[in-house]
């Protein structure tokens, strides 16, 4: 009985997990950093005014951001797979007709040589 199950193509294979645990990683990083800036800037800019509390906000809100993106699996792009089952054929070589008779090959071993008696 044949099985209905697809080939797995080499090309939707999801990337490995330390792979995917690093693009996160970075993203988590750069998330922070631009909190951490959003707190600077709103403490180190004066007068203070309505742009500190842009800044602020952000030093509030972007640590949520940060493990929200950092927790996101890899469903959150395109997987741009190629489908196993759109290869380019190729063509079979000719099939022969099978000959009457297939060749043999014997191998027979042959009798040993004559050896003269020795002489003493």
């Amino acid at each position: 009985m044949k099985s209905t199950a697809k080939a797995q193509s080499t090309t939707s294979v999801p990337r490995a997990p330390h792979e995917e645990a690093g693009a996160r990683f970075t993203k988590y990083l750069v998330t922070m950093g631009i909190r951490i800036a959003c707190f600077i800037l709103m403490v180190a800019i004066t007068p203070y005014g309505w742009y500190t509390w842009v800044f602020g906000i952000g030093a509030m809100v972007l640590p949520y951001v940060a493990v929200v993106l950092a927790n996101v699996g890899q469903d959150t792009h395109i997987s741009r797979a190629e489908s196993p089952f759109i290869a380019i054929e190729a063509p079979l070589p000719p099939i022969e007709p099978p000959s009457a008779a297939p060749p043999v090959i014997r191998i027979a071993e042959a009798p040993p040589a004559p050896t003269e008696p020795r002489q003493a």
